[in-house]
């Protein structure tokens, strides 16, 4: 196994932070913690952020924290010198803002032509909704991904990760962060690039629309809530109490995974009934089979399937709290403290 410490890999990349409140900051914090530079620009009532102490930490530990007042031509203009070193310009205003401010792509590029600007944005730089305000959550609503969150019964869950900012923004914006400055080194030319969080969402439906248009001529319409491939229809792929109150998740997908898993919960007749053996999903064997897991599950606390489960090889887990997963070895004592490590 090598070393979990990452090396540089963006060492020399310099980048202006314009961002303000989750998506842009967490993905500057992203190419930080891949080796960029970072200079945090922030209005003189600083980053909505900053009152929550632990979030601002997180979000821009070792950044450099630099004060502009917007509204001041003099100090604009200290911001465009900066642009003249800069590699990459981010920011989260309005589509509008940037140009309002005399920091449009044109102008910038006149000073610095391999600048690669990157605009994270809700909704995108055009349309009827380019210019309304938005959060996660809204996000999250319009892209068809709230829809898809639903517990079986068909509550919607209201999510603690906030998918919309980071998914359908951070991840989206550092790609594209990648993508340009990578042409720019070859051509010597910049690009302006927006980052639709909405957009950014929807791209990412992907099992959604491909499995329910699958099983739509088996239901005769769309699935709805439990009914589709990943989101509880299937029996070896689901969430099932267990008697402490606490969560099984039965990942058991592949029928390798799902012969080993029952083979810890000692049915050996359960085996050959699995989608890829010829289950039908959503069939009254399917919902039989379902229930017939979910009372065994629920006759053993979550310490006693864990314990079982702990050695097996069939995708199945404890639903773990905040606090064990933090706890989880891991996680703890910063075993793996970014997701990418250099592989010996």
């Amino acid at each position: 196994m090598g070393d979990t410490a990452l090396p540089p890999l963006l060492s020399g990349l310099r980048v202006l932070d314009l961002t303000r409140n989750l998506p842009g900051p967490f993905a500057t914090r992203l190419l930080a913690d891949l080796g960029a530079t970072i200079v945090k620009v922030e209005p003189p009532e600083g980053d909505p952020a900053r009152p929550l102490a632990a979030l601002f930490e997180a979000l821009n530990h070792g950044k450099e924290c630099r004060t502009i007042d917007f509204r001041s031509s003099a100090d604009l203009d200290r911001l465009r010198a900066w642009v003249q070193e800069a590699d990459v310009l981010l920011d989260s205003f309005r589509p509008g803002v940037l140009q309002g401010l005399g920091l449009d792509a044109a102008t910038l590029h006149a000073l610095n032509p391999r600048l690669v600007m990157v605009s994270i944005t809700g909704y995108g730089q055009h349309g009827p909704w380019a210019q309304k305000a938005g959060h996660d959550l809204n996000f999250m609503a319009l892209s068809g991904v709230l829809d898809q969150m639903r517990a079986p019964t068909g509550e919607l869950a209201l999510s603690n990760v906030q998918w919309g900012d980071l998914a359908g923004g951070s991840a989206m914006a550092c790609i594209a962060v990648l993508a340009a400055v990578f042409e720019a080194q070859k051509t010597g030319q910049g690009r302006h690039l927006d980052v639709s969080m909405v957009h950014g969402l929807h791209a990412q439906l992907v099992m959604p629309q491909a499995t329910g248009a699958m099983l739509a001529p088996l239901l005769g319409r769309r699935p709805g809530a439990g009914e589709d491939l990943l989101n509880g229809v299937l029996p070896c792929y689901n969430i099932y109490a267990t008697q402490d109150g606490r969560h099984l998740a039965v990942g058991a997908l592949e029928f390798k995974f799902w012969k080993v898993a029952c083979e810890v919960f000692e049915r050996p007749d359960w085996v050959q009934r699995h989608w890829q053996r010829g289950q039908l999903p959503g069939s009254p064997d399917c919902a039989a089979l379902r229930a017939e897991v979910a009372q065994l599950v629920a006759s053993q606390p979550l310490a006693v399937w864990s314990e079982r489960f702990a050695q097996a090889d069939a995708c199945v887990t404890p639903v773990l709290t905040l606090e064990e997963a933090q706890a989880h070895p891991l996680f703890a004592d910063g075993a793996r403290p970014q997701p990418w490590a250099e592989i010996a």
